[in-house]
């Protein structure tokens, strides 16, 4: 625990090399929205006898909803459809007489679950979504800014707070969108609730960090930063590690064990804990060494052509 900082560059590849595949992905495919970001009906139904994707969607397209997705939903034994299609409302016209034909031809069937959300309102939710993640991010700078301002450069510690925030929600979004691409894995409005909750969890983190940080570099002034963010960590990873583990294997039982309309919600969280963590210990402390040093600058100052930056201690 001695030498975190000095291999702080292994810790940075490390980031890179799981952001950067969840990044393509997201370059390429995006993420894959569920209907509370783009409109329309999921209705997923189990049927008693065989049934297949093809006999759905005809009869679907014989009541005018010819843009229907129907996929099975775990395995062929379950016999289970989801199938997403325009907006159709609950206890509709529409809706009993496609359960009147589907009853007819296959045999009875179990509605699991049915959910259905208007154009207009997955347009608010989307945007409300986008300003709330933005607004966490500017009220975390301004926070960590005036809770630092007694050291030499509180926007330094506000800016790597969000630069490891960014690097977790980065890799929720990167392996979601990933998940997306392989197992069809939809994202709804829990999502954002748990990118907000990856948000606070990965700031506490690293405040936990800065501040002992802050208290070192007053009590050991004439130690290195670099000496100071070290013996830092190995003073507060125990108790981090310790704090992560309790939540991890909490969210790891709801996610065994608990509901599969939560799964998706308890796997962001799951993934967003376990990278609030790493980030916080080696990511956003060693970006602070890097500054320090002059590190950062220079490789900025190389990229325009320019000279190296000296450290700023």
């Amino acid at each position: 625990m001695e030498h975190l900082v000095s291999k702080r560059y292994v810790w940075f590849g490390l980031s890179l090399v799981l952001i950067v595949p969840g990044l393509i992905s997201l370059l390429l495919f995006g993420i894959k929205l569920g209907i509370d970001f783009t409109g329309g009906t999921l209705w997923e139904v189990r049927f008693e006898r065989p049934v297949d994707s093809e006999q759905l969607a005809a009869t679907l397209a014989d009541h005018g909803y010819t843009h229907s997705i129907v996929q099975r939903s775990g395995s062929p034994e379950d016999n289970i459809w989801q199938i997403r299609i325009a907006e159709l409302k609950e206890g509709s016209p529409e809706k009993h007489a496609i359960s009147q034909e589907w009853t007819e031809k296959f045999g009875p069937f179990t509605e699991m679950e049915f959910s259905s959300v208007g154009g207009a309102v997955s347009t608010q939710i989307r945007n409300r979504a986008i300003l709330a993640i933005l607004f966490a991010s500017v009220g975390i700078l301004g926070y960590i800014a005036y809770a630092f301002r007694n050291t030499q450069n509180a926007m330094l510690y506000g800016g790597c707070a969000l630069a490891a925030m960014l690097h977790d929600v980065l890799l929720v979004l990167g392996v979601f969108s990933i998940l997306g691409v392989l197992f069809n894995v939809e994202v709804d409005a829990l999502f954002v609730t748990a990118l907000l909750t990856v948000i606070g969890f990965s700031v506490h983190d690293t405040i936990v960090v800065f501040d002992r940080i802050r208290e070192n570099l007053a009590q050991h002034s004439d130690a290195t930063f670099e000496g100071t963010v070290d013996y830092s960590l190995a003073q507060t990873v125990v108790r981090s590690l310790n704090t992560s583990m309790t939540v991890v294997f909490t969210l790891l039982a709801l996610y065994l064990f608990g509901g599969a309309s939560t799964r998706t919600f308890v796997l962001a969280l799951l993934i967003g804990v376990v990278s609030g963590t790493y980030s916080s210990i080696f990511n956003a402390s060693q970006l602070l060494v890097a500054w320090e040093n002059g590190e950062i600058q220079g490789f900025f100052s190389r990229l325009r052509g320019g000279t190296a930056v000296a450290p700023s201690r």
